[in-house]
């Protein structure tokens, strides 16, 4: 089995209550990639400039990702510069530099193009198009997507989320794009957009998934420290994906214990800042957390 992600790989320098780091690892291609790694082989394709610090190649390297698919262009790497105040479920943004992301063309390597399961991350929906033109047959399609694309590229989301399988987003975003304050309400008109499945990430509050006569409501695991939320959304798809493209078939048990997984993951991601936790993470501790996670939210 494998899985191709497609996103952003970039530089992140971050602050929150707990802490700050200058031009750290992430990207949402990197958070899923690291996240996904624990469970099967991934696939990344993305773009990076000349300045990317070769120590990050050699982390995703150690993971087992396959970097075949990443660019290196002529200029600097994406870079994002954000805050969490104490309520870390909104960050702010103060600089956002696209650089050589900002001409991104995803060209997907003919060795990539029969990857069962895909992750379109979160970028323009015309280039997510462009993905789904270039790939074989997949048998799983997971979209994220956020708040710009939903106000700036509407027509054109909306043309690429009729395409794939199951659409991922947080919890304004799916009162935005649907126009419900509701999120079951949001969650079912999303469903009428073409997916099969939408779930809808709440931060601390957890998951809902929403399925054709199917509802699914998953708390967030509970952590005493929480110091990055950055990438948590990521490391929930790399997790849930990962986890689903070990089961035989998405049968509602196996994409429902998915999503623990995904939760899960996320959870350890957050314990740190930037990919650092990810780093030292083992799939013992992931099982043995799912486990955990079973036994507290049974009854």
């Amino acid at each position: 089995m494998s899985i191709l992600v497609v996103g952003s790989v970039a530089l992140d320098s971050v602050r929150t209550p707990f802490g700050e780091v200058e031009e750290a690892l992430g990207g949402s291609a990197t958070f899923f990639s690291l996240a996904a790694s624990f469970f099967n082989r991934v696939r990344l394709v993305a773009v990076v400039g000349q300045d990317f610090p070769e120590e990050h190649l050699d982390f995703l390297r150690s993971r087992g990702v396959d970097l075949r698919g990443l660019q290196v262009a002529p200029g600097r790497t994406f870079r994002w510069r954000g805050y969490y105040d104490y309520d870390l479920n909104e960050a702010h943004t103060l600089e956002t530099q696209l650089n050589v992301f900002e001409d991104f063309r995803p060209e997907i390597p003919e060795e990539y193009r029969d990857s069962e399961f895909v992750f379109l991350a979160n970028i323009d929906p015309v280039l997510q198009a462009r993905v789904l033109d270039q790939v074989r047959s997949p048998r799983l399609v997971l979209c994220d997507t956020m708040n710009y694309w939903i106000e700036n590229r509407r027509d054109e989301l909306l043309k690429t989320i009729s395409r794939v399988d199951y659409l991922l987003l947080n919890d304004a975003e799916a009162r935005q794009l649907a126009g419900e304050p509701n999120l079951i309400s949001a969650g079912r008109k999303l469903l009428e957009m073409g997916p099969s499945r939408v779930i809808i990430k709440k931060g601390e509050h957890g998951v809902i998934m929403l399925g054709e006569g199917s509802f699914f409501s998953l708390p967030a695991y509970p952590l005493e420290s929480v110091f990055d939320p950055t990438g948590a959304g990521d490391s929930f798809g790399g997790g849930f994906l990962g986890a689903l493209s070990r089961e035989p078939e998405a049968s509602e048990e196996a994409v429902r214990r998915a999503v623990v997984y995904g939760s899960v993951t996320a959870s350890f991601a957050v314990e740190d800042f930037s990919c650092r936790r990810l780093g030292t993470l083992t799939r013992e501790e992931i099982d043995a957390r799912f486990r955990e996670f079973m036994r507290i939210t049974c009854f």
